[in-house]
């Protein structure tokens, strides 16, 4: 009996790590097939543009040149078009992260009035908007038809993060709010100096989270404005050049570059202030997440 017990406890264990194994293996491909569409935009955007479209591109650059790069740096509309994704991501994230944190905290006050009322509405409109022609008529009212602040007020607030950062919230000790309170605090007084210095993991990932939002998106500008000079952004920009036939290469490097090429470069540069952007908030990403979803 007690063999019997062995054996099967060995091929518990065995079948414990072959899953493991399975796992990783499965882990381990995703990851390569992931980075491998990185690599590949890094190795076209270095490939001579004629030689790349005769294809036979995999691994390496084919006639490795700095050519598209050159017509990158030297393109006024790429930088004006990146200068205003700089701007729209800074303001975004400062304006939509402290109004979505001070809705948070509202929302996690025992002496808000109507708060079951206020919760189900913001849930409703998770689920359900007007769309796109409501929005572009409510824009064209207001006057945010073709500005800068078409980025910014209309995303000001974001249901789920506050969703995340109030469950946060519920997780700081009462104990504080009534110490704060007692020794003469009013509400903005606590919310900034109890509750957002205590909250720096969930905020930095919510951060990270609204700036990439930010940087990528190009719908509102296809869509809510003329593609000025102070409202085209990057990710349009480089939608024009992956769309275009010709694209921007027509320069003294019109022999090396093509509009894919040319775009994977303008693609590597656009992913820099991510890359450099998320290392700072690393640390707090995870823990973020967890107590964010899991506290309340």
């Amino acid at each position: 009996m007690a063999e019997l017990s062995k054996v099967l406890h060995k091929k518990r264990r065995v079948r414990m790590y072959v899953s493991d194994y399975i796992i990783y293996i499965f882990l381990f491909l995703f990851a390569l097939i992931t980075f491998y569409q990185l690599w590949y935009v890094i190795i076209g955007s270095f490939s001579n543009g004629q030689q790349y479209a005769s294809g036979g591109v995999f691994l390496w650059a084919k006639g490795f040149t700095f050519a598209n790069y050159q017509v990158i740096f030297r393109d006024t509309t790429f930088w004006s078009a990146f200068r205003n994704s700089v701007l729209r991501t800074a303001t975004g994230v400062v304006v939509e992260l402290l109004f979505t944190a001070a809705v948070a905290y509202a929302m996690t006050n025992k002496y808000l009035r109507c708060r079951n009322a206020y919760y189900w509405i913001f849930i409703f409109t998770m689920f359900f908007s007007g769309g796109i022609v409501p929005m572009y008529l409510l824009l064209r009212v207001i006057g945010l038809y073709d500005s800068f602040w078409v980025y910014i007020i209309p995303s000001m607030f974001s249901v789920y993060n506050m969703l995340i950062i109030s469950n946060f919230y519920r997780g700081i000790p009462y104990s504080l709010y009534e110490a704060a309170e007692l020794d003469g605090a009013g509400e903005l007084t606590i919310w900034a100096t109890v509750y957002m210095p205590l909250s720096k993991p969930v905020l930095a990932t919510v951060s990270l989270w609204i700036a990439v939002e930010h940087w990528n998106s190009y719908m509102g500008t296809m869509l809510y404005t003329e593609a000025g000079e102070w409202t085209l952004t990057l990710q349009y920009y480089l939608k024009q050049l992956i769309n275009e036939a010709s694209g921007s290469s027509g320069t003294e490097y019109a022999d090396e570059v093509t509009a894919k090429t040319v775009s994977y470069a303008g693609i590597i540069v656009a992913l820099i202030p991510i890359m450099c952007f998320y290392p700072f908030i690393q640390k707090h990403f995870t823990k973020g997440i967890m107590i964010g979803s899991l506290k309340g």
